[in-house]
C-alpha cells in the first residue's frame, strides 16, 4: 500500500491496451498510488486475463466499465466480474434506481459467493468531458451541478456507496448526500498540465480541499518520464506541500 495518506487517495488510470505496459507502469508506481484504474480501453483489449496480470503488482484495482443496461443484465455482469476481485466498480447512474439497486445487491451477493471483500459500487454521474452545451445537445436543460446532485441522491437511495463526479460538484454532493458518501473524482490536472479532452477540471489540492475521497489521474502520471515521481509530486500537491 501507499506510504502516505494522500497517496492512498490517488488512483492512477492505466489507459492502455497493452497488459505488458500496464504491468510495467503498475510496478513503477508501487507505493506511490493507492490503486490503479482499468477501464473499457484496457478491458476490451485484454479482458480478465489482462486484469489478472496487472493485479500481480499488488495494488487494488478500480474496474471502470460503467455498466449500463437493464437491471438483470447489470446484476449478472457484476456476478460475472466479481471473481476478478475489484476494489471499486462503476455503473451509470442514468440507468435508474432499479438498475443501481440490482448492481448493489449483486455486488454483495457475488462477493459473498466468491469469498472476497465487496467492492465499492459507485455511480457515474455526468462525464467530465461534457459541459452545459453538450447536455443541451442531448436534450438535458438542467444545469450540470443540479443534474449531478439529482443523480447522486438517487444513487445513494438505490444503495450505491458513492458516485463519480467532477470536482465542481463535490461541495454540492457533500451537502446533499453527507460525509460518508464516497466521491471518486476525475477531471484532475496538476498545476500547469494539459487539459486533454476534459472540460470540468481542477487541481489536486483544490479537489481535496472541497472533500474528494479519491482522485483519478492518468496521463499526468503515466506520460511522465518517471511515473512514480510524478505520482509522489501529485500526492504532495494534494496536501498543499
Amino acid at each position: 500500500m501507499s506510504n502516505s495518506p494522500s497517496s492512498q487517495r490517488l488512483i492512477c488510470a492505466l489507459d492502455t491496451t497493452s497488459p505488458d505496459m500496464a504491468l510495467t507502469l503498475a510496478e513503477k508506481l508501487g507505493p506511490s498510488v493507492g490503486a490503479l484504474k482499468l477501464g473499457l480501453e484496457f478491458f476490451g483489449a485484454c479482458g480478465p486475463d489482462g486484469f489478472a496480470r496487472v493485479t500481480q503488482a499488488g495494488l487494488p484495482i478500480f474496474l471502470d466499465l460503467k455498466l449500463h443496461d437493464i437491471p438483470n443484465t447489470v446484476a449478472q455482469a457484476v456476478h460475472a466480474l466479481m471473481p476478478l476481485k475489484p476494489s471499486i466498480m462503476t455503473v451509470h447512474s442514468a440507468g435508474g434506481p432499479a438498475m443501481m439497486s440490482a448492481a448493489a445487491e449483486a455486488a454483495t451477493e457475488a462477493a459473498r459467493t466468491v469469498g472476497c471483500p465487496r467492492p465499492l459500487m459507485v455511480g457515474v454521474t455526468i462525464l467530465t468531458s461534457l459541459d452545459e452545451d453538450d447536455l443541451r445537445a442531448v436534450g438535458l436543460s438542467t444545469p450540470v451541478t443540479e443534474q449531478v446532485v439529482r443523480m447522486a441522491r438517487l444513487a445513494r437511495q438505490s444503495g450505491l456507496d458513492g458516485v463519480v463526479c467532477s470536482p465542481f460538484e463535490i461541495a454540492a454532493i457533500r451537502m446533499a448526500c453527507g460525509p460518508d458518501f464516497t466521491l471518486v473524482v476525475p477531471g484532475i490536472r496538476p498545476a500547469g498540465s494539459a487539459t486533454h479532452d476534459q472540460k470540468r477540471i481542477m487541481t489536486p489540492a483544490q479537489a481535496i480541499a472541497l472533500g474528494a475521497d479519491y482522485l483519478v489521474i492518468g496521463r499526468a502520471i503515466t506520460g511522465a518520464s518517471d511515473p512514480g515521481r510524478a505520482a509522489r509530486d501529485i500526492a504532495a500537491e494534494m496536501t498543499g506541500l
